[in-house]
């Protein structure tokens, strides 16, 4: 991370924020990394003070956890942990496309979705390309059902969500963001079932909730 440029104290520590979410949830520092006051404040060109109420905001999103002697260490969450993120993206998600059903001018929100699936297929084997067309598409599906509180607690997970996926790394977690898995989300909605397109929302999040707690 290079030394950020001059300027006023709360730009400053926005830009300082951002940069280390950025690097917890990018996985350039993995979860267990310790994250020391001193030597990010001197990668970064800021004061200790500014590093400190940035990780104390990183804590309160659940993407860093306070271990032995207070030192800070990127989030890892357990396997009980996972399942319950997965759960509640299960219940948001599943609100998402009951909105969507029930709301006029459901093919537009099909060709949305349809579309974030073609950005997902064209990011080929590129893992951070891959993550970000894969959360994208999760989120569009939230942005869509018009509900911005809905689209806030989704965003309230994500830090999580992307810690869980950085975890499983290139090797692993790419199995779950493939095309052919979001499309029978969108043909639910598309038809119009909203039974169908809860039941496979829900059999979405169980088995990524399966494939990220695997050994």
């Amino acid at each position: 991370m290079d030394p950020l440029p001059v300027m006023d104290r709360s730009t400053l520590r926005e830009r300082v924020l951002q940069a280390l979410r950025s690097a917890v949830t990018s996985g350039t520092y993995r979860p267990g990394d310790h994250l020391g006051e001193v030597e990010l404040a001197e990668r970064l060109g800021v004061s200790r003070g500014t590093v400190r109420e940035a990780l104390r905001h990183l804590q309160q999103e659940g993407l860093v956890r306070a271990g032995m002697r207070g030192m800070l260490r990127v989030n890892s969450l357990s396997a009980e942990e996972i399942r319950g993120l997965f759960r509640v993206r299960a219940a948001l998600e599943g609100l998402a496309v009951t909105e969507i059903i029930e709301q006029p001018g459901r093919e537009q929100a099909v060709a949305a979705l349809r579309a974030a699936v073609e950005t997902l297929a064209r990011a080929g084997d590129d893992f951070v390309t891959r993550v970000e067309a894969d959360l994208g598409f999760h989120l569009r599906l939230c942005e869509l059902s018009g509900n911005t509180m809905l689209v806030e607690s989704w965003r309230h997970l994500e830090g999580r969500i992307r810690i869980t996926i950085m975890n499983r790394g290139p090797e692993g977690a790419p199995a779950m963001m493939t095309p052919t898995r979001h499309a029978p989300i969108i043909d639910a909605i598309e038809s119009g079932d909203l039974d169908k397109a809860l039941e496979v929302v829900h059999e979405h999040m169980a088995a990524a909730a399966e494939h990220f707690t695997e050994n």
